[in-house]
Formats: C-alpha cells, structure tokens, sequence
C-alpha cells in the first residue's frame, strides 16, 4: 500500500496543488494524510516533504518581502523574518474590585450626579411631570365619560 522507503525514490515530485492549498490554509494533518494516501508513502516521508515545501515557500516569501523592503528603502532590520509577535514581560493582569458606595446613599448620589448634569446642560425640570399629565388626562377623560352617562341614564 506504502512504500516505507521514501530515499528509493529518486526524483522528487512537485506537491498537488489540493496538498499545496491545504499547507497554505494551515490544515497540515489533512495535507500529510492527503499527500500519503495519494503518492503511498509513509506519513513521516509526507510529514517530511511537506516540511521541506513549507522552509521553501517561507525562504521565497522572505526573500520577496526584502527585495520589496529593499525598494522602498526600508532597513533590513525593520524586517522581522518571525512572524509571531514576541512576548513581552508584563505581569498577569489582575482584578481590582469595585468599591461599592453604602446602601443609604446609593440612590441619593445617583439623583444628585444625574440633577448635576441635567443643570449643566440647561435643562429645567417641568413642575408636574409627564406620567403626572398623562394620569391627570386620564382621570379627567373618565369623569367626563362619567358625567355624559351619569346624565344619559341617570
């Protein structure tokens, strides 16, 4: 089924393309099985030709990310050829916790901050206020519905 020798082949294949977009979509257990199964060879000769592709695509994008560099005057220096961000140093973050305020002032606090900003911004407060209108409106609809049967049938 697999051949376990992989130095008995002599010439070197190129990767199928479904092997090769598999390595650059970073699925790599699915491209050394794929590749396995398809050339029958062992998966340490598929681990190992992937590996292979993977340092070459990583020395030809290096390369053209220099030449590039290199163009537009930018230090070699300034070029990382790692990738991955280094860790820094820094101290586990830590909860800090929230001083609460004493129940009896809670509230009190919260009016006077929200009656402080309303006068910041010059708004004034009505003398009777919208829920207050609206029952007054209410009450005033059902006397006066009152009073209209009151009269009709009474």
């Amino acid at each position: 089924m697999f051949n376990p020798d992989a130095s008995s082949q002599a010439i070197r294949k190129k990767l199928p393309k479904s092997v090769v977009i598999m390595i650059e979509k970073g699925n790599l257990v699915m491209a050394i099985k794929t590749l396995a199964a398809d050339e029958g060879i062992s998966m340490d000769a598929a681990k190992a030709r992937i590996d292979e592709y993977e340092a070459a695509l990583k020395t030809k994008q290096h390369q053209q990310l220099t030449s590039i560099a290199s163009k537009q005057g930018i230090p070699n220096s300034a070029i990382s050829s790692d990738r991955e961000v280094a860790n820094e140093d820094t101290a586990p973050l830590q909860k800090q916790r929230v001083k609460s305020t004493p129940p009896e002032s809670g509230f009190k606090s919260l009016q006077r901050g929200v009656d402080s900003k309303l006068d910041d911004i010059g708004y004034k407060k009505p003398l009777l206020p919208y829920w207050a209108k609206r029952l007054l409106i209410i009450a005033v609809v059902m006397l006066g519905l009152f009073w209209i049967l009151w009269r009709i049938f009474g």
